[in-house]
């Protein structure tokens, strides 16, 4: 059975990474892979809010599909046109994957997120299947959207084995990764390390800085004023063997996300054996997860919360014997991380059932 998977164009752009991006490239490769015929159609757009002719694009890319055909597409694409979307799924074979549902953007104005929350709404119902990537959003989308649950369906992230990261001393080299946007809590990070500038650390923040340009002027305008610009850096996204190096450096990874349904970066740094110390939002304590010992291999936080961020890095850089434990448990997390292989297992199960 071959699928035309519908994309936003980003993508494809390396000096945009993602964790959907990342996602969408391994499921589209893996099911080729499996012998699956894959069309990759991507979109240009400021999805989920295109423009007239962004629509029109996006528009004749369904209509050229033929009847019965079976078409997946990126939620952030799909599920704020369903005046582009909803026709054609009586002629369509649609299934929708929500990496993220859309009213839960960060900074949108109440009314903007209504709007969204609805036409979301109206797309996932006429949807014959959903792909999620996390169960805390399978179960969120189920019964906010009121959803059959039969029809939903979890493809969590894999991730790749890693060797287990030397780090720099076992306390002070911090790690966050993610695109520089206000989702991601950068400022709330650097905030809670002015408060502990007597402790002996440096910090990386590596992701895109072309998300969202005014926000990553005011993180580095934070950094300036708090006079942290020796010890925390916005060096850009890092792939491949430079994001290798990165993780092999660090001696923990913070993710201070006020938002997020999985975590990928969660479960790449276990699969480093790097304990996390993470905002406890959403799917992000189910992805943490528990060791073979029933230890958790990281630390959580409030979200939104510089106070109790640095409280949590605070117990780290103060603990020697918390810092001990946490590396074990992040050791003997990484024997239990989803593969790739699984996830694209998974989707297709979904395509399948969808096409049947």
């Amino acid at each position: 059975m071959s699928v035309t998977f519908v994309l936003p164009a980003d993508v494809a752009d390396a000096a945009m990474p993602s964790g959907g991006n990342v996602y969408d490239r391994r499921v589209a490769a893996g099911l080729t892979a499996a012998g699956r015929g894959v069309c990759g159609v991507l979109v240009a757009g400021a999805w989920p809010r295109p423009a007239a002719e962004e629509t029109r694009a996006l528009a004749d890319a369904l209509a050229r599909s033929p009847a019965g055909a079976v078409v997946l597409l990126d939620g952030l694409v799909a599920c704020g046109v369903p005046e582009v979307v909803v026709p054609q799924a009586h002629r369509l074979r649609l299934i929708v994957l929500v990496h993220m549902p859309l009213s839960f953007a960060v900074g949108l104005a109440p009314a903007e997120a209504a709007e969204l929350d609805a036409r979301e709404r109206e797309t996932l119902r006429a949807a014959r299947a959903v792909v999620t990537t996390s169960p805390w959003t399978a179960d969120w989308l189920i019964h906010h959207h009121e959803l059959t649950a039969e029809t939903v369906h979890v493809a969590v992230p894999g991730v790749d084995r890693a060797p287990l990261a030397p780090g720099t001393d076992g306390v002070s080299r911090l790690l966050c990764v993610g695109s520089v946007t206000p989702g991601k809590g950068q400022d709330l990070l650097v905030d809670a390390l002015a408060g502990l500038a007597e402790a002996p650390w440096t910090c990386e923040c590596v992701g895109s800085v072309r998300r969202d340009p005014g926000y990553v002027a005011r993180v580095r305008e934070l950094i300036a004023r708090r006079g942290l610009s020796a010890r925390i850096s916005l060096p850009g996204p890092r792939t491949g063997d430079a994001l290798e190096l990165a993780y092999a450096a660090a001696d923990l990874v913070v993710v201070p996300s006020r938002a997020e349904m999985y975590g990928m970066v969660v479960t790449e740094a276990l699969s480093h054996g790097i304990p996390v110390l993470a905002t406890g939002v959403q799917g992000v304590p189910e992805t943490l997860g528990r060791a073979a010992d029933g230890s958790v291999p990281g630390i959580l936080v409030a979200a939104d919360d510089a106070v109790a961020l640095a409280g949590g890095l605070g117990r780290w850089f103060s603990d020697e014997g918390l810092r001990r434990r946490l590396r074990r448990s992040a050791r003997l997390r990484r024997d239990k991380l989803p593969s790739w292989d699984e996830t694209v297992r998974r989707v297709a199960l979904a395509l399948d059932e969808a096409a049947g």
